[in-house]
């Protein structure tokens, strides 16, 4: 997934962040419910998360009376990052960039 924006003068762009961590709901892109998300973190240290996904995703766009595909990038805290991670199964993702953040049980 290709995507930028400006969002409060920082650029945010997808080619050129670390990619840490994805989700794919398993639909194809045709489908009105396909999600993708990534959550990357830009070489300044900040993260985002960028999003794609169907007319009856949470990314679909309105224009008039018609709903269409999305994409959207939205800025993270650390601390919003690792609940999604888990619920993606990306342990490796958090051991590897958030470990100062997790403890044995």
């Amino acid at each position: 997934m290709k995507l930028k924006q400006i969002i409060d003068g920082k650029t945010y762009n997808t080619e050129t962040a670390e990619k840490i961590g994805e989700y794919w709901n398993g639909l194809g892109s045709n489908d009105f419910g396909y999600v993708y998300e990534g959550i990357y973190k830009t070489a300044r240290g900040n993260y985002f998360l960028a999003g794609q996904g169907g007319c009856q995703s949470k990314y679909a766009t309105n224009e008039g009376n018609s709903v269409y595909f999305g994409k959207n990038i939205e800025p993270l805290y650390e601390e919003e990052i690792i609940p999604m991670l888990e619920r993606w199964g990306e342990t490796e993702a958090i051991e590897k960039h958030f470990s100062h953040m997790i403890e044995e049980a």
